[in-house]
């Protein structure tokens, strides 16, 4: 086994032949020539208002998965459009889920399957949000292509697409057998998703070898990165009540448990004024900070600034790139969201609000239990309710929550990657995890046991889910290329193992 391990490595860092660069540089230079329409479709797919988190809007997220199946068809795929269930709305409402799209390009035995996941869904979006230009018109700014959806995630999604096509343009041999799972319904939970990957786990799944995301950002501006980990996240939903319907403050302020100061006071009860989670116990389970994660974080390239000027606030709670990284990717975090039914409206409303909802949730990290911790705030906040002596009514309740996801990043695929990534940048990756969640990883992971990696290509002040979301054209054109000697290095890796095992039969 250390043999074949041995024979695998030294192979895998013998370089690339001269033979793949021509080919590499043949592809390089068709993307080049045809970047202005890889733009132009960009620029009509971000044109669907494929919001799913607003029901109104479903029909627009429909017909972004059949535009995204039609491409997939003009390029040779075999498509199938999976019905999903119906989706329950709070008021009740049942509305269709928008289909899944499983597809497939080549059945080679010979030759590896990549599988790429992605989503063509956004977050809602309005111009009077504060975007500086309509967010469903691509507009490019200083090299800079803003709309939404641009990063998050029709960009990336569009430019594995646009490799693929590279290939097939030039009538080249495809290097890897291609499957696609393309969502509609990310932004609002992947809805209905892991069901259909447990069932298609023994058929659709079966021949895949890797698994590809590419639905997160580098950790700067310029150095490109490869993500070997995500938090998880527990989103808690709050409702006080103490009547039927609003009331005047000045009839009866003063004189009732009012549910807004009720749930103000949950909120204050979360963290410290240093951001620590309040919660006993709920640290019990982050693992300790090893010192070889502590030499990751130093050796990490994170311009603090930078990062901070991308936020746009002041000042952060720590001033030292290793404070940030470890808070990002090592502990727990919570943020509070919002509250539903507080008046929020321009001027002075003097009502109490009957029902009031408030909205936090919890970014987890590895090793924490997502059950443990639902019980563990649910308990907390009903023990700091029951002590204010308030006749209104407490739920809490947990409308959506997913798992942390860690890879190993001696894993060949990463290997492959981070090949592909000096082939196309010139440097290496950054090595780093992602503070946010990306669900999707850990349920491929744990259902399919295959390889999993996510590959971005957006930077860090893409600003996703944000009123000045882009990517520039330099990154999606780029991030084309990327995908594309991706798929030269895994094919590459492919015989690369079956000769090291070979080597080792022989021995």
């Amino acid at each position: 086994m250390i043999l074949a391990l041995s024979v695998i490595m030294l192979l895998f860092e013998a370089g690339v032949s001269s033979s793949s660069s021509g080919l590499e540089n043949q592809i390089f230079q068709y993307i080049d020539l045809h970047q202005n329409e890889f733009i132009q479709t960009l620029k009509e797919w971000v044109a669907v208002e494929s919001d799913s988190v607003q029901p109104e809007l479903r029909q627009e997220v429909k017909r972004m998965v059949e535009l995204t199946a039609d491409r997939l068809r003009a390029m040779g795929a075999t498509v199938e459009l999976v019905k999903l269930d119906s989706h329950k709305l709070p008021d009740g409402q049942s509305l269709p889920l928008p289909p899944l799209i499983l597809a497939e390009l080549g059945k080679d035995p010979q030759k590896p399957t990549v599988c790429f996941y992605g989503h063509v869904d956004v977050q809602p979006a309005k111009k009077e949000d504060g975007w500086k230009t309509d967010p469903y018109t691509l507009t490019e700014i200083d090299g800079n292509l803003y709309g939404r959806g641009a990063t998050d995630n029709k960009g990336p999604v569009l430019a594995w697409i646009n490799a693929v096509e590279s290939f097939r343009a030039l009538k080249l041999d495809m290097p890897v057998n291609h499957k696609f799972v393309i969502e509609g319904m990310e932004e609002a939970g992947s809805l209905g998703l892991e069901e259909i990957i447990k069932k298609e786990n023994q058929r659709f799944f079966s021949d895949v070898d890797y698994i590809v995301i590419s639905d997160n950002l580098w950790l700067s501006n310029r150095k490109p990165a490869l993500t070997y980990g995500t938090r998880g996240n527990i989103c808690f939903s709050v409702e006080v009540q103490c009547g039927e319907r609003d009331l005047h403050s000045g009839s009866f302020g003063g004189i009732i448990h009012e549910p807004m100061t009720d749930l103000i006071a949950l909120f204050d009860s979360l963290v410290d004024t240093s951001g620590r989670i309040l919660i006993p116990g709920f640290y019990d389970d982050v693992a300790s900070l090893t010192e070889e994660e502590k030499k990751l974080y130093e050796a990490t390239e994170f311009n603090l600034e930078e990062y901070k000027n991308n936020s746009g606030v002041k000042k952060f709670r720590y001033d030292t790139k290793e404070e940030i990284l470890s808070h990002l990717w090592h502990y727990p975090s919570l943020s509070i969201h919002g509250i539903e039914g507080a008046f929020y409206g321009p001027g002075i409303k003097t009502v109490i609000p009957a029902k009031v909802i408030g909205k936090f949730s919890i970014r987890q990290v590895p090793h924490m239990d997502i059950s443990i911790g639902e019980h563990q705030v649910i308990k907390y906040l009903e023990e700091v309710f029951s002590k204010r002596n308030s006749p209104n009514k407490l739920t809490v309740s947990v409308p959506v929550s997913a798992m942390p996801w860690v890879a190993d990043i001696n894993d060949p695929l990463y290997r492959a990657a981070r090949r592909a990534i000096k082939t196309v940048f010139g440097q290496d990756p950054e090595m780093i995890r992602d503070g946010a969640t990306i669900p999707i990883a850990q349920t491929f992971q744990n259902i399919t046991r295959k390889s999993v990696m996510m590959l971005p290509i957006g930077a860090a002040d893409d600003a996703e889910h944000s009123q000045k979301e882009k990517i520039s054209r330099h990154n999606y054109i780029q991030g084309t290329k990327l995908f594309a000697t991706l798929f030269l290095e895994i094919a590459k890796l492919n015989g690369e193992l079956q000769e090291a095992s070979n080597t080792t039969t022989a021995n």
